[in-house]
């Protein structure tokens, strides 16, 4: 292998890339497990894992191999041939998420976009000229022109109208609203919404999953499409594969990304039920979408997945993890919610500067949403031991800042 050294970026060097982000004064330059390393060797115990998306951890050993080796072979056809990979791949992904159909695309932004486009064709179906879709309050869908409309997050909308018509905004696990918009708008189609907002700040509905429970019988009741987006839910996060099976109800479109590639880009929209066949031929395409290589890490992170017990494994260190923090945070009028390894912590007050201090004084990756929500997203497969170390780091951080 090549070796190539990097040279050390000065502080006054210009930089070509687009200033999208403000990036934190640190890089990594390895990890391991739930660790991450800067070049100078120091650890730090990263209970973000690249939000959400390194579900099993950095280089693990078994994807790394898999892609080493898939690298090595052949990395993309196209998909104007048969590719035995993402055909196993998909088969793997619905035996896990209990759907029929599903395209491979390459974010979670982009398989949002496909389920937006299947409830228009579901609609144009149905004879509605202008098919509109519910969407919630404080949701988040993507950055992309259809997703950042439909995402109730008027911060990311700002500069980019006109904004993509026809989403009807309604509050998050309000079902009389959706009753009432039902009632105002007989165009309907669909409805899309997380089962747990992550960056609306963890949020679940009132009534808990069985919000979800509601949404179903609404849907079923108005011939609508059910759509749910499992981009962060996805994967094991929440303590069963899709955060949707914490219920008795499937939806009919389903969409997810990030954990799918524990860090290779990959994501998926599936459908079931009445949703099948409304893509054919020549209405939906990605160009990498379901590569060789990306199929096989789709198919490999599932294996390993269930292989290791980690959805199993999130559910119960996740909920030592919360228990242990209400616990031991009980005086400090904070409120921690959240199921599996997405968890969050409500202060009260803002707290957007415990980013850097959680990583210069405690050595801690953390992330803070909606203004004053700490965000954990630790990997799904974190050992006992190492919940015991992230509960000693965050203890003394919010001890020391309230």
């Amino acid at each position: 292998m090549t070796d190539i050294t990097l040279a050390p970026i000065q502080p006054d060097q210009p930089s070509h890339l687009m200033a999208t982000y403000g990036r934190q004064a640190i890089s990594f330059v390895r990890g391991r497990g739930a660790y991450l390393y800067t070049e100078d060797g120091t650890e730090y115990l990263d209970a973000l894992t690249g939000i959400a998306v390194c579900g099993l951890g950095h280089a693990h050993p078994v994807i790394a191999e898999a892609i080493a080796e898939q690298a090595a072979t052949l990395v993309h056809t196209s998909n104007l041939f048969e590719i035995p990979w993402q055909t196993a791949a998909a088969q793997k992904l619905a035996e896990v998420s209990g759907m029929e159909e599903i395209f491979f695309s390459n974010s979670g932004a982009e398989s949002n976009e496909g389920a937006i486009k299947i409830a228009r064709k579901f609609g144009t179906q149905q004879g509605v000229r202008l098919p509109k879709i519910i969407v919630a309050e404080q949701s988040f869908h993507g950055r992309t022109l259809a997703t950042l409309s439909a995402t109730g997050n008027k911060k990311v909308q700002d500069g980019f109208a006109p904004l993509v018509n026809d989403f009807i905004r309604v509050p998050f696990g309000d079902v009389e609203a959706i009753q009432e918009a039902a009632l105002q708008h007989p165009d309907i189609v669909a409805i899309l919404i997380e089962p747990i907002q992550g960056e609306g700040g963890i949020n679940t509905a009132p009534q808990g999953f069985s919000y979800l429970e509601e949404v179903r019988n609404i849907c079923n009741q108005h011939n609508w499409l059910m759509m749910l987006d499992e981009i962060q839910t996805g994967n094991g996060r929440t303590g069963k594969y899709f955060a949707y099976q914490h219920t008795n109800i499937v939806p009919d479109v389903l969409t997810t990304a990030k954990g799918l590639g524990n860090g290779f880009p990959v994501g998926a929209v599936m459908t079931q039920g009445k949703a099948v066949g409304l893509l054919g031929p020549g209405s939906h395409g990605s160009t990498y979408g379901g590569t060789v290589l990306g199929s096989r890490v789709v198919y490999t992170v599932i294996d390993t997945i269930q292989k290791e017990n980690a959805v199993e494994n999130a559910a119960v260190v996740g909920r030592y993890i919360v228990d242990q923090l209400r616990a031991k945070l009980a005086d400090k009028n904070v409120r921690v919610r959240g199921f599996g390894m997405m968890i969050g912590i409500q202060l009260p007050k803002d707290c957007a500067e415990l980013v850097a201090i959680a990583r210069d004084q405690h050595k801690l990756i953390i992330n803070v949403t909606a203004g004053s929500v700490v965000r954990l997203l630790p990997p799904i497969n974190m050992t006992q031991a190492q919940a015991d170390d992230l509960l000693e780091r965050l203890v003394a951080l919010i001890n020391s800042y309230l």
